[in-house]
């Protein structure tokens, strides 16, 4: 399996169970007929933040608040502390969040973490404003030209094509 397969909950906790009992990541990999790097993220998502996370994997996405995601973020870039730290001091279940909010950090800063409103802004569109008689008339007369060159240019490019076909026919 590649890419972004899903495998089932036995089979996260039997890797965990696997390392518990001290079998490495190519072991396990090897055992359970999984990518190694698979396995990788499966334990550090173990490691930091525990059995009920690795188990819930998949299920639903955690919502993490702005305090939440810019002390974790600090404590890496300011403290030092690893990622795999940081995932179990705040309860990050996800690597790849904590990676995005410190890519978000580094390029934007702390305001680039907060929340972002969801769905389509308020005021969106133009405001339908009623037009003339004259503004009308001029809106379907350039729509009519236009049809009208999209037309000719048709007409145009057919005709080219039936001369050509003329052309290698007599040919």
């Amino acid at each position: 399996m590649a890419g972004n397969a899903l495998y089932d909950v036995g089979l996260r906790l039997r890797a965990a169970e696997l390392h518990d009992m001290g079998r490495g990541r190519a072991s396990i990999a090897a055992l359970l007929g999984i990518p190694e790097e698979t396995v990788r993220k499966w334990l550090d998502i173990y490691r930091s933040a525990g059995i009920e996370v690795l188990a819930m994997m998949g299920k639903k996405h955690a919502a993490y608040s702005f305090e939440t995601k810019l002390a974790a973020v600090r404590a890496v870039v300011d403290e030092g502390m690893t990622k795999p730290e940081a995932m179990a001091k705040f309860g990050i279940a996800s690597p790849s969040s904590l990676k995005k909010w410190l890519k978000a950090y580094r390029e934007e800063g702390p305001e680039a973490l907060r929340p972002k409103p969801k769905g389509r802004p308020k005021g969106s569109g133009s405001p339908t404003k009623e037009m003339t008689r004259e503004q009308e008339l001029e809106r379907r007369v350039r729509k009519l030209e236009a049809e009208n060159a999209y037309l000719k240019k048709s007409i145009a490019l057919k005709a080219e094509k039936r001369s050509r076909t003329e052309r290698k026919r007599l040919s």
